[in-house]
């Protein structure tokens, strides 16, 4: 359920992310150093990095890309632990990530962050959106978890 889930999302938000050209989505294989000293490197599920923060010399071919993504989205699997999920989040928020999307399947629910302190649980018939990070993207949660 997990890599379906995490394969849905990562092809709707590229999708509409490529037709508006809006800037790169990339998936979990795709490490992103967002702290230095100590070094935290995070491969979140999904990725998206808004086109106008892309340099200019791109995206780099071999080792860790040193930026912090605008949006980033983790979806739990059966042995993620709430705790590291957490901490995930914290590490994400504090780098300066704009968006986290925790995706859990087995609920059917969706918790966005803002801020630690601006949290969204969408739950039911709720639309998943991009807000200003990714402007008009939208996404039915049924659409997600069917």
């Amino acid at each position: 359920m997990h890599g379906n889930i995490t394969m849905r999302l990562g092809a709707m938000l590229w999708s509409f992310v490529d037709e508006q050209k809006l800037g790169r989505v990339f998936a979990a294989e795709t490490g992103f150093l967002i702290r230095q000293n100590p070094d935290t490197v995070r491969a979140p599920d999904v990725a998206f990095v808004d086109a106008k923060r892309i340099p200019p010399k791109g995206i780099p071919d071999t080792g860790f890309w040193a930026i912090v993504p605008d949006l980033v989205a983790e979806v739990i699997s059966p042995y993620d632990r709430l705790s590291d999920i957490q901490d995930k989040v914290t590490d994400y928020l504090d780098a300066g990530v704009r968006l986290v999307w925790v995706v859990d399947p087995k609920t059917a629910t969706v918790t966005v962050y803002e801020s630690l302190k601006q949290i969204a649980i969408l739950i039911g018939d709720d639309v998943l959106t991009g807000g200003a990070v990714v402007p008009g993207f939208q996404l039915p949660l049924p659409k997600l978890f069917s």
